[in-house]
């Protein structure tokens, strides 16, 4: 298959649902990564999404909408979903919503529950209008990989896939959306993002967050959640992240370092004047900064053909927990406190 990478201009744009409103897929920029999108209610089109990806049947996908409106038919609106749409949509935020029939089961991994969002992203905005299709739309990536938040890291992993990639620069926020369960009683993050469970708690009078957000899926634990299972958003090199004070951290990642194993340092800005000569990226100094960066150097650390990779993280908590439940899974839960 022949793939395009065009600018996403606005006959691009066209192009783009005229493909999707034939059961094509499409990957297009969203405000926190790009997504492969296909109609997710044509059963044939999400399938060509899990192929395109190599993706298991039984990991669930997110639907997008670019108005609520299209959630009449599709799922259950809720009075505590309607009161995080108006403080969070468009945003980097899905819920968890009990779906209707109209939803077919491939979508949702044959799960009761749909995961919808609005995305905000002028591309995403416009080409869900044009289309006006609910699309369903993971990240643009080979299954296990890291998320692509550029066209070219799309590119890297889907050129021959799909027909078309939407040109729409870096994505802003990096890490993927917030993943909130309202099926419950008592509202629970699945997939910590930019939208915090402070943030959802101060709107819904409280939140929970699950026990799976840093830790593996237990055997025979099913994923609620899409970027639930155990090793994800991974770089091809074994990595392990190093969480404490800065000195510590730096002594620890000195004494870790190993050329001739092709070793690569992964940490804080602040912190490399601390790593002396050996070869180290920054990760910024925020955590905001860190989720931003996180999968650009990640895939940088596949094309230098890193052999290990060693990572300063953050405590998990507050606005730190997005970018540490990526790190955590990149590495496999290899996590070291110092």
């Amino acid at each position: 298959m022949d793939t395009l990478c065009l600018p996403a201009a606005e006959d691009s744009l066209r192009r783009g649902a005229e493909l999707l409103k034939t059961g094509q897929v499409v990957a297009f920029p969203t405000e926190t990564v790009y997504g492969l999108g296909a109609d997710a209610l044509n059963e044939a089109a999400v399938r060509a999404i899990f192929a395109a990806k190599e993706r298991p049947a039984d990991n669930p996908l997110i639907v997008h909408v670019w108005s609520r409106d299209q959630l009449e038919g599709l799922c259950l609106v809720t009075d505590t979903a309607r009161k995080l749409m108006d403080a969070y949509w468009p945003g980097p935020l899905t819920m968890l919503l009990l779906k209707t029939d109209r939803v077919p089961a491939v979508t949702t991994a044959g799960l009761p529950s749909v995961a919808v969002r609005c995305p905000d992203h002028p591309v995403a905005q416009a080409l869900l209008k044009e289309c006006a299709l609910p699309i369903a739309a993971p990240s643009a990536n080979r299954s296990g990989r890291p998320s692509p938040t550029s066209a070219a890291h799309v590119w890297q992993d889907m050129k021959g896939r799909i027909p078309l990639i939407l040109d729409g620069g870096e994505c802003r926020v990096g890490v993927e959306s917030t993943v909130v369960d309202l099926t419950g009683e008592i509202p629970t993050v699945l997939r910590p993002g930019a939208v915090t469970p402070r943030m959802i708690a101060d709107v819904a009078g409280k939140c929970a967050v699950a026990p799976s957000v840093m830790r593996p899926l237990l055997e025979g634990e099913t994923a609620p959640s899409p970027g639930m299972r155990h090793r994800h958003y991974a770089p091809k090199a074994p990595m392990t992240v190093y969480i404490g004070p800065d000195e510590r951290v730096a002594t620890v990642l000195r004494e870790q370092y190993d050329a001739t194993e092709n070793a690569v340092l992964l940490a804080r800005e602040s912190l490399l004047p601390l790593l002396g000569q050996r070869r180290a990226f920054s990760l910024g100094n925020t955590p905001a900064e860190g989720a931003r960066l996180l999968f650009q150097r990640l895939r940088e650390m596949d094309a230098l053909g890193a052999g290990r990779i060693y990572a300063q993280g953050w405590e998990p908590e507050g606005d730190a927990l997005a970018v540490m439940n990526r790190m955590a899974r990149a590495a496999a839960f290899d996590i070291v406190h110092v």
